[in-house]
């Protein structure tokens, strides 16, 4: 690929991920968080923790956002950054702190979960067209953005808007609905987050997330009939599984143009013993992202998704150590039957990366 630009223009990488990350504090043990007495300090964000996944699979990723001059933000940069994500367009603000939260230890679709968020002003909120680098997001093969960050505010939603408008030479645009009621201030969330999926190259979005949002039921062929346009959209229906509905590459122009119908694909997922769900859904796109970079089939980006969203399910925080490639393309290489009788639980993308270092040790 060959980059034109000013000679300082950003390197291309293979994934540039944009939002807002927070500082996130655990739980030291299950319970209101009026009684939680103690808190253990992560971070957490849709976008990160998708460039932090992909990086650790290999990838070359960029997170771009902006956060404050404390020590919060000195501890999202230096944490994303190592895990080998190139933080270097991330603006410091003087005047607007780093977003922080708090969450209980359940499950986020429990009725005794609590999530407290310290957000509203944050630095994160003052992304706007003006106020990040334009061309270190456009400098990527893959544009990851969620739904997330078009709820912050009106100049992040101006700012959604303009990377999904249609431009000669952008990059491919992923978009993960995450629809958050509680972050809208008016009625009209929904109806922007289908105007922006709607811009998107790739679409991830919860057959809940369908309902809740849109009105929408019947299952993912419904979901489809609401959201024609994305070239693919990725229907995650829970434990069941996922199914992607993509359309076949544009021809040459000196053949017979394809048809515009959808190759319908439905993957089952895996069996895991969960531990929390917290960033399953992001770990499931890095894994489609990474597989799709990679050129696999469409059902195999599923069951890479599913593997990556696996490690996330079976570990207590947002990020978990993916497997090794070559053992998740192992996995996605199994016939229907074996697929179906996979059960992993905590730990075992490390037992896996433990067994093949024992094999190679003479």
């Amino acid at each position: 690929m060959t980059v034109t630009g000013p000679r300082n223009a950003p390197d291309v990488v293979d994934v540039v991920a944009l939002g807002e990350s927070m500082v996130t504090f655990l739980p030291s043990r299950p319970g209101r968080l009026a009684d939680v007495p103690s808190f253990d300090r992560g971070i957490g964000g849709a976008e990160s923790n998708v460039a932090c996944a992909l990086a650790a699979a290999g990838h070359s990723a960029r997170w771009v956002s902006r956060v404050g001059t404390d020590g919060f933000g000195d501890h999202l940069v230096e944490t994303i950054g190592a895990y080998g994500v190139d933080v270097s367009a991330v603006r410091r603000d003087p005047a607007r702190p780093t977003g922080v939260y708090f969450r209980t230890a359940g499950d986020r679709a429990g009725d005794d979960h609590e999530v407290a968020y310290y957000r509203a002003g944050s630095a994160a909120s003052a992304m706007g067209v003006g106020t990040v680098d334009l061309e270190a997001l456009r400098a990527a093969r893959v544009l990851h953005l969620s739904g997330i960050t078009a709820a912050l505010s009106a100049d992040c939603l101006g700012l959604l808007r303009e990377l999904t408008a249609p431009r000669a030479g952008r990059p491919l645009v992923s978009f993960d609905v995450n629809h958050r009621p509680g972050l809208w201030q008016d009625a009209d969330g929904s109806r922007v987050l289908l105007e922006l999926a709607r811009g998107a190259d790739i679409v991830f979005v919860g057959e809940d997330e369908a309902a809740q949002a849109w009105g929408v039921t019947g299952g993912p062929e419904a979901v489809r009939e609401a959201l024609p346009e994305p070239a693919v959209l990725v229907v995650k229906e829970g434990a069941r599984g996922a199914t992607a509905f993509s359309r076949p590459a544009p021809a040459p122009v000196t053949s017979v143009p394809a048809l515009d119908v959808d190759v319908v694909t439905f993957v089952p997922a895996v069996d895991v013993d969960v531990v929390a769900t917290i960033g399953a859904g992001d770990a499931f796109a890095a894994g489609f992202l990474s597989a799709t970079l990679r050129g696999l089939t469409v059902r195999d980006r599923l069951r890479h998704g599913h593997l990556m969203a696996a490690a996330a399910l079976t570990v207590p925080g947002d990020l978990a150590p993916p497997p090794a490639r070559d053992h998740a393309d192992r996995l996605v290489a199994l016939d229907d039957d074996a697929w179906g009788t996979l059960r992993l639980g905590p730990g075992w993308t490390q037992a896996a990366q433990r067994a093949e270092e024992e094999v190679r040790t003479p």
